[in-house]
Parts: C-alpha cells; sequence; structure tokens
C-alpha cells in the first residue's frame, strides 16, 4: 500500500459510521447492532470484547430502512458552505441523497445502487456516472470522497484490534482500541484509534494514521440523543489534521426508521424526478 496523507483519503466505510458511514452508508439507525445492543456484552477483560465493540460500531449505521434530514457544514481554506440534505437508506447497498438548500443548487442528488454511484446535477439536467478514475473526488465538495460512499470494508474484519486505555479522558470514562490494518487489506490507513464511552459504548473519536504513523484526520461525535430507544450522535465531525482549519461537519436533524422503502426506489428515474 502507498503511504496517503492527503486531507481527502477515502475513509473505511465503516468509519462512516458518522456521516454520510454520510449520509449515504450511513443514514439508519434501525440496525442489527441494535438488537446485539440487547444481549450482554463480553466482559472487557475478555478476548472477545474489542471485537465485539468494534464490530458494534461497524453497524452503527447498516441500518435497514431510514429516511433523515441533515444539515452539511464544509469550511475550507478559501470558502464555506452549508447545506440542508435529505436522505433515504436501505440496509448499506442503496441510498439516495438530494440537496434541499440552498436554493440554487436544491435538486442535486446522489444515487448508491450496490456499486454503482449516479450523481443528478439540477442545474443543467444531466446524470454522471461516476467511475473509477472520479472516486477520489469531494463529495458535494465535502471532505468526505466519492469513494467513502461506496467502500465496504469493516474495521471488525479488515484490522488487528487491541484495547491500548482504559480510563477517563476530559471526566469521561472511556476505552481506546487500536486498530492496524491486516497486511491483506486494501486500507489506506496504517492504523486507526478509536474511543468509545464505557457507559453505553457509543464512539467519541476515531483518530486516522498513515502508513509512516501521522496523524492524518480525526472524526468526533457529540450531541447524544435517543432515536427510537436507540442512542446515537447526532452531531459528527472531521478534520483534517494538516493545520488548514477545515472541516466538515454533519449534524441529524431529523432521522426515522420503519420507512416504506424498497429498491425499486433507488433508481435513476427517481433520482432525476427528486
Amino acid at each position: 500500500m502507498n503511504t496517503l496523507r492527503s486531507s481527502r483519503a477515502a475513509l473505511p466505510a465503516a468509519a462512516l459510521a458518522l456521516a454520510l458511514a454520510i449520509a449515504l452508508a450511513l443514514a439508519a439507525h434501525a440496525h442489527p447492532g441494535a438488537a446485539r445492543a440487547a444481549e450482554p456484552p463480553p466482559s472487557p477483560d475478555s478476548p472477545g470484547f474489542a471485537l465485539y465493540v468494534m464490530t458494534r460500531v461497524d453497524d452503527l449505521y447498516r441500518g435497514v430502512k431510514s429516511h433523515g434530514i441533515m444539515e452539511m457544514e464544509v469550511k475550507t481554506r478559501h470558502w464555506s458552505r452549508t447545506l440542508e440534505l435529505e436522505s433515504w437508506s436501505l440496509g448499506t447497498e442503496y441510498s439516495l441523497v438530494r440537496i434541499l438548500a440552498p436554493k440554487k443548487e436544491a435538486g442535486t442528488a446522489t444515487l448508491k445502487a450496490k456499486a454503482d454511484l449516479f450523481t443528478y446535477l439540477s442545474k443543467t439536467g444531466r446524470t454522471v456516472k461516476i467511475t473509477s478514475g472520479m472516486m477520489g473526488g469531494s463529495w458535494m465538495g465535502s471532505h468526505f470522497t466519492n469513494d467513502d460512499l461506496v467502500q465496504t470494508s469493516r474495521l471488525s474484519h479488515d484490522f488487528v484490534i487491541a484495547k491500548t486505555f482504559d480510563g477517563d479522558l476530559a471526566g469521561v470514562p472511556v476505552y481506546t482500541f487500536t486498530l492496524t490494518a491486516k497486511p491483506d487489506a486494501a486500507i489506506v490507513w496504517g492504523k486507526i484509534d478509536v474511543t468509545v464511552r464505557k457507559a453505553d459504548l457509543e464512539p467519541l473519536t476515531e483518530l486516522f494514521y498513515d502508513e509512516s504513523g501521522h496523524q492524518v484526520r480525526k472524526m468526533e461525535f457529540s450531541d447524544y440523543r435517543d432515536v427510537g430507544g436507540i442512542v446515537r450522535p447526532a452531531n459528527m465531525i472531521l478534520t483534517p489534521l494538516d493545520g488548514s482549519g477545515e472541516y466538515t461537519r454533519i449534524t441529524w436533524k431529523k432521522i426515522e426508521h420503519d420507512v416504506s422503502l424498497d429498491p425499486g426506489f433507488f433508481t435513476l428515474l427517481k433520482l432525476k424526478s427528486m
């Protein structure tokens, strides 16, 4: 693997269990992990505890069905913008996200259908299929890439996991796990530090390193809310650690699950009619 330190290198899909996994792969709250959360977790001292926690983080946003409204704020060196987005999600294979505001960009949308990714440009009425050469491009101007939306890697599968901290962080009892990429995993990160709250094993931070051990970017979670009996962070911020002061922040304004959706909803016809 090549060492990547770009602030826009693709995240593992699991890490997007926050954002976009942004909107696209991460939008749901009714998920397999919810049923698992009802079961007693392994003892923190047991060999299976680290794997249990990372599997839970993987599944945070791997919902069955969801519909939501979110705000995405993007700040770069040269400009800032805030978008209001509406998203629909069916499992991890189907997603549709459209811009609601600002008015001049309303109607622009992104469709994910299995491994295919399309963008509809409302100004021109054109639909563009995202090719492999375009995967590294920015998604809607954010610090997430098109590739982030179609990644299928998992923290619990593609990394060797070790619990490396057990204590308090800013007065909050936490565990930190260090994840080192397996040699055969198609991952651009050398390692990731994932910190979760002890009380409910919800993520607080994810810190990404390149293969040379340099910190590259940080994902932070806050504003935890109870949605249908499931506690999830409503605010997520992705910050490149290059001293630029840039960031992308996503805030969920509304989220619902158990909505009526099927694969027939996620079509090019629907994309163009949004």
